[in-house]
């Protein structure tokens, strides 16, 4: 049986999402009863805004951690605060900075696939790459937290370092990135499951220090499964690229990733076709490997434009290059500059 200070503490670390604070910060535990010889806890707690699917989870969260403990039933009521309250704790001017409190000016861009092994993460590092050579502040979530890839594609080889108890990020090719790469040791699985990873993921956005970024550019878990959601529902608002191969399969189950985009509110700029072809450095002739016509194909179905159709090649090839960076010079680096300024134009 747990005691009503049992169960405050317990829920002192939950996050209001609506707020993105704890319910310490909010004083959000209106009531507690945990009687005794009783195995059945109420609450009745306040939040930034109820009826939502962030509600929804954060009921999940609490549930299943009182549960844990030792509670049979917990029964939760939620009551949104008043106008006066909300203003109150929306006004505290010593909150820091965050990407997800509205204090920050960075536009998101999201690299999303309907699975894994298209590319995607060569394509997110590519324009934050190419975005900062046209001058823009970069920064890139690796927030494909099982598939974690960026820090080994950018070169890396430091860690994330702390000032005070904010994280620093670790900066490559001027673009600063965050990664669960950086949390784990010798290339380890990460074996955890959805609200610890889901905590994680939230840290990228609210405890790195970013500084005035431009352009954030998010590395999507492949898919339209929980993580791809958590994020689409975590941020504000973002553009989004479709990563396909020209291959039929890939196209078909990357419209599933696009339909999740609009589904959430989210604009897409255009799709990227990778691996579109071969291009023979003997003789100058293309071979279309994985087939022709998947990009234009999830064009048509998610009505994107087809923003570019890159060939195979490899990158290691040229002197001074590290991990799929392409340089400037290369022509598949020059296609990634043209989709950086598409960008651009997009936003203007």
């Amino acid at each position: 049986m747990l005691n009503k200070q049992q169960v405050m503490a317990l829920l002192r670390s939950i996050v209001d999402p609506t707020l993105n604070k704890t319910l310490t910060e909010t004083n959000g535990v209106r009531n507690i009863q945990a009687e005794k010889n009783s195995e059945h806890i109420s609450l009745r707690i306040a939040i930034g805004k109820i009826n939502t699917p962030e509600q929804k989870k954060m009921e999940e969260e609490i549930v299943n951690k009182l549960k844990r403990v030792g509670s049979a039933t917990v029964d939760i009521h939620f009551e949104q605060f008043s106008d006066k309250e909300l203003e109150g704790l929306q006004a505290n001017v010593n909150e820091p900075s965050s990407l997800l409190n509205g204090k920050l000016d960075t536009k998101f861009i999201s690299i999303a696939s309907g699975k894994g092994g298209v590319g995607k993460s060569t394509v997110t590092v590519n324009i934050a790459v190419a975005l900062a050579r046209l001058g823009k502040k970069v920064g890139i979530i690796d927030a494909d937290i099982y598939g974690f890839s960026v820090p080994d594609m950018m070169g890396i080889t430091e860690r994330p370092t702390l000032k005070g108890n904010r994280i620093i990020p670790v900066e490559a090719h001027d673009v600063q990135i965050i990664s669960m790469g950086f949390f784990v040791e010798d290339n380890e699985p990460v074996i955890w499951r959805g609200p610890r990873l889901g905590k994680m993921l939230r840290s990228f956005f609210v405890e790195v220090e970013w500084g005035e970024l431009d352009y954030l550019l998010l590395d999507l878990p492949p898919g339209t499964g929980d993580m791809a959601l958590s994020v689409h529902q975590m941020i504000p608002s973002s553009k989004e690229i479709i990563v396909t191969t020209p291959h039929p399969t890939a196209a078909f189950v990357a419209s599933r990733a696009g339909k999740m985009a609009l589904n959430t509110n989210h604009e897409i700029i255009g799709v990227v076709e990778n691996m579109a072809y071969f291009e023979s450095q003997l003789t100058g002739e293309k071979e279309y490997v994985f087939g022709k016509g998947g990009g234009e194909t999830l064009a048509n179905e998610i009505n994107a434009p087809l923003i570019a159709q890159i060939p195979l090649s490899q990158p290691s090839a040229y002197p001074n290059q590290h991990g799929s960076v392409y340089p400037e010079i290369h022509p598949i680096g020059q296609i990634y500059q043209r989709i950086a300024e598409q960008v651009l134009t997009n936003e203007s």
